[in-house]
């Protein structure tokens, strides 16, 4: 049995401001500890329960983050950016679930840890096929085109609640209580991870036994509508290939399936930044 764990850093225990995740700052090699460590819970557990092999991703940023020297040893990772599949890279290897540790909720959602969408300092809101989704739904879709399920999300209350209400039943962990944007009541990263090994024990034996959620599947093609945060992105990003400009903030583009959505989202963010 292949799991697949999807790493982001928002989520990541003890993480409250941008100063935690953001390369060059001197609190960030800290939390890149702490990173490793819930990784490295997740993987305890997944084998615990009786995964034969385990992949990890790391999401955040350039993708360099978790420490691979202190890395669980029986893992494998995926680091370096681009990748073909960014943040769920590897769910195209015949994986049989994937856990989402430290993932944050999408932009605009109240009491919640750094929320935002794939750009903190780009995209305003993402829809595919009229649903409003953030990273877990954008994500969790990929992964469902693969047939692959989402058996765990870590992170605070508000991304576990949204990880829910689109991908169904999930096993969650909530390693802290948002309180505002930057505010939390956050568990020692020792406790956490025992919440987090636990979690992701229970999650694959759900799946051992046939009771894991289903795979969030999009039917195709896929309407993909993105609202960048001013008006010269959206003119920089309607230079894609097939957008249409839908206003003065918003491009649209129809995918033929979620791995096409998922390479134009990030080539509009792309030319957006430019």
């Amino acid at each position: 049995m292949k799991i697949l764990i999807a790493a982001d850093m928002e989520g990541i225990s003890g993480v409250t401001g941008w100063e935690h995740v953001t390369p060059g700052h001197a609190e960030y090699d800290r939390f890149r500890k702490v990173m490793t460590g819930d990784v490295n819970a997740a993987i305890q557990g997944a084998f615990e329960a009786g995964a034969s092999q385990v992949t990890v991703t790391d999401g955040h940023w350039n993708s360099s983050n978790i420490l691979i020297e202190e890395l669980d040893s029986r893992a494998r990772l995926n680091c370096g950016t681009p990748s073909p599949l960014s943040m769920v890279e590897g769910v195209q290897h015949s994986v049989d679930g994937v856990m989402f540790i430290g993932y944050h909720a999408r932009a605009g959602t109240a009491n919640a840890i750094l929320d935002h969408t794939w750009s903190s300092k780009c995209v305003f809101n993402l829809w595919l096929n009229d649903l409003l989704v953030g990273e877990a739904g954008l994500n969790g879709a990929v992964c469902g085109h693969f047939n692959v399920p989402v058996l765990l999300v870590s992170g605070d209350q508000s991304v576990c609640a949204e990880v829910r209400d689109i991908l169904g039943p999930v096993e969650t962990v909530v390693v802290k209580q948002a309180s505002g944007r930057m505010a939390a009541d956050c568990l020692p990263p020792e406790a956490a991870q025992l919440k987090i090994r636990e979690g992701a024990r229970r999650a694959v034996e759900r799946l051992k036994a046939g009771q894991a959620p289903l795979p969030f599947r999009l039917p195709p093609p896929v309407q993909v509508v993105v609202e960048l945060f001013y008006t010269e992105m959206a003119d920089k990003a309607a230079i894609l290939p097939g957008a249409q400009r839908l206003d003065g903030r918003r491009i649209a583009f129809t995918a033929a399936d979620m791995v096409a959505a998922y390479t134009g989202c990030r080539a509009a963010v792309a030319l957006a930044r430019g």
